[in-house]
């Protein structure tokens, strides 16, 4: 098949750092290209993904959601993708500006990377007239409201990237943005109380980040805590392996939750909050818990030194690898194309059969 892959204008692929939709797409990207498929991503110049690279912008564009350049971006993918056999988009905006190309465009798949609102579904019911619509968790999924969902597929990770680690670091740890919905402030509060070094490994970039930080992070820390700082891939991996658990207390409906299937794949319990998807990704008392609030979490980090660090990742391997997700995206595409790209809904009942 030609797949054309697009991407946000917001960060290259693979991220340096930071960036959950960006490592998906490099990861599906690359997974495509080694089952024989002719892969093309638009996305922006700076992106290092090994497969056919287009883009419109050299550079990321700031600040990051920008409309026009967004526009932009995705008028431009979709003419440099239009001899595709499949179009899979990851942009909200892009599958809306397809649905005018007309007859003889290629069929088009979008995943869904945030919650649906009520903003969002607007968006997402008018893109359904035409385009195949893909959750990553049943989570969200249950959220769409009634628009009809084609697929859900969980992210997958490069288990030869993330390798099972020994814990006995001596810490626990936060990986993710510098935000309320992520719960940073309650991190600090529970590894305090829990008498544990917490490692923040955050992004704090934008203005909102480093706001909420001076505001509600920074008095809770000491002199003698580290400073939080963005880190990037090896560094993330070394402190993923040796960390005795990962802290991931949201406090919103994540609709996926990525960093938690790399804390598995490092064979490193995971304590979380039961939002979102993080029940479809923890097994609670087996691969991490699930806590009701900030005082279970305390009394989990002990009981995760004794959880089975192999049973943690087994479960990675076998529901979070990138060749599991690649493969759930190509029998979706295979199912779309042998209708002809016809979006109606006894298709569309048919692939969620």
């Amino acid at each position: 098949m030609r797949i054309g892959l697009i991407a946000p204008p917001w960060l290259p692929v693979p991220p340096p750092a930071y960036g959950g939709t960006e490592a998906v797409l490099d990861n599906l990207a690359r997974g495509l290209l080694a089952r024989g498929h002719d892969v093309r991503l638009f996305t922006i110049g700076e992106s290092t993904s090994p497969v056919h690279i287009r883009s419109l912008y050299a550079a990321a564009v700031e600040p990051i959601g920008a409309g026009i350049p967004a526009a932009a971006h995705v008028l431009a993918a979709y003419g440099e993708l239009s001899d595709a056999d499949i179009i899979h988009d990851h942009t909200v905006l892009g599958p809306l500006i397809a649905a005018r190309r007309g007859p003889g465009s290629p069929p088009v798949v979008t995943t869904n990377h945030l919650p649906f609102t009520a903003i969002t579904r607007r968006i997402f019911a008018e893109t359904a007239r035409h385009a195949a619509i893909v959750a990553i968790s049943r989570a969200q999924a249950r959220s769409a409201g009634g628009i009809p969902i084609a697929a859900v597929i969980h992210h997958g990770i490069d288990l030869d990237v993330y390798k099972p680690g020994p814990g006995g670091g001596g810490y626990v740890l936060f990986v993710g943005r510098m935000c309320a919905d992520k719960g940073v402030h309650r991190a600090v509060r529970v590894a305090k109380r829990a008498g544990r070094k917490l490692v923040i490994a955050a992004k704090i970039r934008d203005q909102d980040e480093k706001s909420y930080f001076e505001q509600d992070v920074r008095p809770l820390l000491s002199a003698d805590d580290d400073v939080p700082a963005e880190q990037p891939l090896p560094q993330r991996l070394e402190l993923l392996g040796h960390a005795e658990a990962l802290l991931n207390p949201i406090n919103w409906p994540e609709p996926f939750g990525l960093v938690m299937a790399e804390a598995l794949a490092s064979a490193t319990p995971v304590l979380a909050f039961p939002r979102g998807a993080a029940p479809e990704i923890v097994d609670h008392g087996k691969t991490g818990y699930l806590c009701r609030d900030e005082d279970e979490m305390v009394k989990a980090i002990g009981a995760a030194a004794r959880l089975d660090r192999d049973q943690c990742r087994a479960a990675a391997e076998r529901r979070f690898s990138m060749h599991r997700m690649v493969a759930d995206y190509e029998r979706l595409y295979q199912a779309i194309l042998a209708t002809g790209g016809v979006t109606s809904r006894a298709w569309r009942a048919g692939l969620t059969a």
